[in-house]
Parts: structure tokens; C-alpha cells; sequence
């Protein structure tokens, strides 16, 4: 059963819709992909457009866009652009661009029209594998690849933020959603005895967390996993994450590329030393060739001695 605080939060929200006259549009997307947000445009121009973005990591509003210009100070600043018909595209979405956005124009102060809201939800997974000897975690977005080898625990973490507010038990038992981890098959991992899948009852409040956890296979090798987000059994989005095992004849090939490299580097030292070594010496050569040969010109023709001819 719901508990007072998100039935109370969830009247508020559809209350503030209608006391403000905006229109909602929902949008589900995973983090990395490119989403473009619509306004009800008024006006002939987007001169008098602002964009302003709410979310929980936020505790007030941002103004992303004012007078039709992007604001500077903003940290997405050069995800965002604006299109001749108003919309906002947002490029490389992150978990941190989840949240409300409001489209708004203006004449004199005063708004017109009614103003457009877009209610985006983000799906996000981050990946943590670890071994015997080490560990290591890195973050993925909708379609990643992590080399890591056979043998290795992994754990990805599935996370849809949400803009609702609401818990995340509420969502699933009373909203209709699921998230759920799937094979390339769209096959349901929970039934695969391999998997650990679990959703902790400590999610935060606008955040949903579905992890799977295995021990990878030699067979994993290019193996994808899929997270669904799904509202009545309709997928809503769903990310990717494919498994890329390190190439051992790359490694050989890098280690012999090296080696002969080595090889080379020591060819060449022995014989820049051979060179300092032996130049004294054919110096000296040179020196006692040229003297002998400079004593043999200065003798008279007479006085070359010829070899005697025995009758």
C-alpha cells in the first residue's frame, strides 16, 4: 500500500499542472543519447523563449535559456542548442538532466500562452567488476563496452531517475513499471540461476536500482545484457551492455613488437660502440698508410730497386 506522503505529493504535482496551465509531456531516455524537447510555441520567434530545468539535485530552478541565448553559466552549456521551432536539445543526456523542463514565452512580461512541460526520465547503468587481485568501476551509457576478462565477478547497476518523487515501491506496485534485466533474446534473467538479480529496498526516492551480478564465462566474450524500463509491459527504454573480453594475440603481438624494438635499440648501441672503439685505430691506419706511401714517391726512379733476373 502507498504511504500518505507519496499519494500527498503525487496530488500536489497534479495539482501544480493544472493551477499553472501546462501541458506535460513524458520522455524516457538512457543516459548518452541525444533528446530533443518540445514548446508550444506562441510566438513567430524564440526571442522571447526561456527553458528553465528543475530536479532533485537541484533545490531551485536553473534558467538554461533566456531571451532565446543559452545561459553560460550553466554546466551543460555546450550540450544544449535551440532549435528555430524552440525546442531544446540536449546532447550526451546524463543522470543529472533528469528532472522537469519548462517552456515559457514572453511579451512585455507577460507569459503567452499556456507554457509546455517535459517530464524527463533518465536510465543509467555503471558497471563494477573485481577479482582476486584487484577491482575496478567505471561508468557506461546506452550501448558500452568494458574490457575485462573471464573469471571476474561484475555487477551492473541498473538506475532510472525519475521525476515523479515518488518511491520507488509506489512506482512499480501502483504506476505499473518494471525494470528488468534481459538477455539478447529479450528473455527475463531472473529465470537464469547464473544471475543474482536484486533491488535494494533502500532506493533512494527518485531513483529506482536494479542490479545484476555474475561471474563472467569464457563464453561472455561480446555476450549483451539489456536493462528494460517498461510501464504496463510497454518498453519505455533500455540500455545496453555489451562484454569485451582483451584479445591475448593483440597482447603477443604488442609484446613482440616491443621485444624487437628492444632488439633494435641494442643493435644500434653495440655498434655506436664498436665505432668509438675502432676509430683510433683507423686513424692510425690511415696515418701510417699515408707515410709509407708519401716515403715510396720521393725516391728517385733510379733508385728503385728492381728484382734481379737470374740467367
Amino acid at each position: 500500500m502507498a504511504d500518505k506522503c507519496d499519494l500527498c505529493l503525487l496530488g500536489l504535482i497534479i495539482l501544480s499542472s493544472l493551477l499553472t496551465g501546462t501541458s506535460g509531456v513524458t520522455k524516457f531516455i538512457s543516459s548518452g543519447e541525444n533528446v530533443s524537447l518540445s514548446c508550444n510555441k506562441a510566438l513567430s520567434d524564440c526571442k522571447s523563449t526561456t527553458w528553465v530545468h528543475y530536479n532533485r539535485f537541484r533545490p531551485s530552478e536553473v534558467e538554461l535559456i533566456t531571451g532565446g541565448i543559452k545561459n553560460k553559466d550553466t554546466e551543460r552549456h555546450e550540450r544544449l542548442s535551440l532549435e528555430s521551432d524552440c525546442s531544446l536539445n540536449i546532447k550526451n543526456v546524463t543522470v543529472e538532466d533528469y528532472g522537469v523542463y519548462s517552456c515559457r514565452q514572453y511579451m512585455n512580461g507577460e507569459q503567452q500562452g499556456p507554457g509546455a512541460d517535459v517530464h524527463l526520465h533518465v536510465l543509467h547503468v555503471s558497471v563494477s567488476s573485481s577479482s582476486s587481485s584487484s577491482s575496478s568501476s567505471s561508468s557506461s551509457s546506452s550501448s558500452s563496452q568494458t574490457e575485462i576478462n573471464p573469471g571476474r565477478s561484475v555487477t551492473l547497476s541498473c538506475q532510472w531517475y525519475s521525476y515523479y518523487g515518488l518511491s520507488c515501491e509506489y512506482l512499480v506496485s501502483s504506476g505499473g513499471f518494471e525494470l528488468l534485466w534481459v538477455n539478447q533474446a529479450g528473455v527475463d534473467l531472473k529465470t537464469d540461476s547464473r544471475y543474482q538479480i536484486f533491488s535494494p529496498s533502500s532506493s533512494a526516492r527518485y531513483r529506482c536500482i536494479l542490479t545484476l551480478t555474475t561471474t563472467l564465462l569464457n563464453e561472455d566474450d561480446n555476450r549483451e545484457w539489456r536493462c528494460q524500463l517498461t510501464e504496463y509491459y510497454q518498453l519505455k527504454t533500455s540500455v545496453r551492455y555489451t562484454v569485451k573480453y582483451s584479445d591475448p594475440a593483440d597482447t603477443a603481438s604488442e609484446t613482440e613488437v616491443s621485444v624487437t624494438a628492444g632488439s633494435l635499440y641494442r643493435v644500434i648501441v653495440i655498434i655506436v660502440e664498436m665505432a668509438v672503439f675502432a676509430a683510433p685505430t683507423v686513424i692510425l691506419l690511415q696515418i701510417i698508410c699515408a707515410r709509407r706511401a708519401g716515403r715510396k714517391d720521393s725516391k728517385h726512379p733510379e733508385e728503385i730497386e728492381m728484382p734481379t733476373i737470374l740467367e
